[in-house]
């Protein structure tokens, strides 16, 4: 049973689901904006977020920290510390927005896009 587990695993062991997250992480910093489905969209709002809240002190140590939650990847890191959390300066949080969108046919899984607002 799984009472009061409310991690999603999405049949996943626990280095994959740290691999898909830190994927999907990087492409909506990347691109700002990205269509997925609702849960995992729901699962990468709480980490970029926190990302984006870290990266507004621009301190090496905030910037070190980023890069090691993103695994290494830098041009992502310095997106988020020179880009945008520099454009959400005044804004105390909720820089990310999901917008439910049809469910797939084949599979009836529910489809979202997750942006920056």
């Amino acid at each position: 049973m799984k009472h009061h587990n409310k991690t999603r695993t999405f049949g996943r062991t626990r280095d994959q689901r740290v691999a898909l997250v830190r994927s999907l992480a990087e492409n909506l910093i990347l691109r700002e904006k990205i269509l997925t489905t609702e849960a995992r969209a729901k699962e990468v709002r709480p980490f970029v977020e926190k990302l984006i809240t870290r990266g507004k002190t621009g301190t090496l140590a905030a910037r070190r920290d980023i890069l090691s939650k993103l695994g290494g990847r830098e041009a992502t890191m310095k997106k988020v510390v020179d880009d945008l959390s520099p454009r959400f300066k005044e804004r105390k949080g909720g820089y990310t927005r999901i917008t439910k969108v049809h469910r797939k046919t084949s599979d009836g899984r529910a489809s979202a896009v997750i942006e920056f607002v």
